[in-house]
This record gives C-alpha cells, sequence and structure tokens, in this order.
C-alpha cells in the first residue's frame, strides 16, 4: 500500500532535508571564503591588532554567531588563514626539488627548512604571533607545529645529530615568532642575517 502522498506506480520524491544539507554546506564554504578574504584583507590594510572580530563580521557580511563558530576567535581566524600557507610549504618539503624537498643531505635540507620557515613566519609575522600565543602552549600544540618537529627530528636523526628532539625543540623555539619579531622590531636584525646565522645554527646542530 503507498503511503499518503504517495502515487502508486509514480517514483517518490526524494526528502528536502538532504537537498538543504547540501545547500547548507554550500553555503558554509562560501561564508568560510568571504570570512577569510575580508579578515586577510582588513588584517593587510590595518594590522591584525587594529582588526575586530566585528570589523571581520561587517566586511564579510556574514552574522556574528558565524564567525564564532566556525573560526572561535580572533587567533582561530589566524590559523585559519596561515593554513594554505602552512600546507603550501609541507608539499614542498614532502614532494618539492632539493633541498628543501628529498634528495639532498639531512644537514643541507634542515638549513634549508629553516630559512625558509624563517621566511615564512617573517611574512606573517602578527598573524603567527597571534595564533601561537592564543593559550599557553599554543604554539607547541598546533598540528602544523607538529610536523615540523616530527621534519626535524627525522633530519636529525638521519644526521646521526645525539638527543634529536631537544635540538628539534632549540631551533623551533629560535623560530617562534616572539622570538623572531624581538629580533626584527628590537635588535632590527636583518633578516638576510638571520637567514644566514640561523641556517648555519641547523647545521651545527645536525653535526655535532
Amino acid at each position: 500500500m503507498p503511503r499518503a502522498g504517495e502515487r502508486s506506480g509514480e517514483p517518490v520524491e526524494p526528502p528536502v532535508i538532504g537537498r538543504q544539507a547540501v545547500r547548507e554546506r554550500a553555503d558554509a564554504v562560501r561564508n568560510r571564503a568571504r570570512v577569510l578574504e575580508a579578515a586577510e584583507r582588513l588584517f593587510a590594510e590595518r594590522g591584525v591588532a587594529a582588526v575586530s572580530m566585528d570589523d571581520v563580521v561587517a566586511a564579510a557580511g556574514v552574522g556574528k554567531g558565524t564567525l564564532y563558530r566556525r573560526f572561535g576567535d580572533k587567533s582561530g581566524l589566524a590559523g585559519a588563514l596561515l593554513d594554505e600557507r602552512e600546507r603550501a610549504l609541507r608539499q614542498r618539503i614532502l614532494n618539492g626539488p632539493p633541498p628543501l624537498g628529498p634528495g639532498a643531505p639531512a644537514h643541507e635540507r634542515l638549513a634549508a627548512f629553516t630559512r625558509e620557515y624563517l621566511d615564512f613566519v617573517i611574512a606573517h609575522l602578527d598573524l603567527v604571533a597571534m595564533s601561537e600565543t592564543a593559550s599557553t602552549g599554543a604554539r607547541l600544540r598546533s598540528g602544523a607545529h607538529r610536523f615540523w618537529r616530527q621534519h626535524a627530528v627525522d633530519l636529525l636523526t638521519a644526521g646521526d645529530a645525539r638527543d634529536a628532539a631537544v635540538r628539534a625543540d632549540v631551533l623551533l623555539s629560535a623560530l617562534s615568532a616572539e622570538q623572531i619579531g624581538h629580533w626584527i622590531r628590537e635588535e632590527h636584525r636583518a633578516p638576510d642575517a638571520l637567514r644566514d646565522a640561523l641556517g648555519a645554527l641547523a647545521v651545527d646542530l645536525s653535526m655535532r
């Protein structure tokens, strides 16, 4: 027996709920893109500290609840903005040409990673600083940091360095946004000089 509203022998219309879910997911993707585009533009124009979440809501044209549900707070927004850029660097480490990618000696790869990551932090210093200081230990808990650390440990181990995990932590501490910001803004060190110094440190850590 057909259920109420059905006609015998005719196809039954799929439930509307499924189509609503698809539309909601598509809307969520569009809203996320709008928020990130607006935040990136505002941060570039005004600086991270001068932009509020309300500013981002107004520029993106989304509801405040949408913004907070998706990103939590401004540090979460900063982390989302960094994610694509970090993903690109990870792909170059895994599949790119040497010395950053596979094919070079371990100490050369570690020095190349150190220089590349330094450039990344300098280019996005305020965003990285916000993501690293969102809460106590935030830098150490991030998925990106775990990847950088494991990569450094693997390269140090490949070079037979003692206490590879400790050496990796020392190197990554020197690459934190707080430390790099201090060197550049307080001590006025030139980025090229930092690249040379930290690249040499990476080699030293690999070889002793």
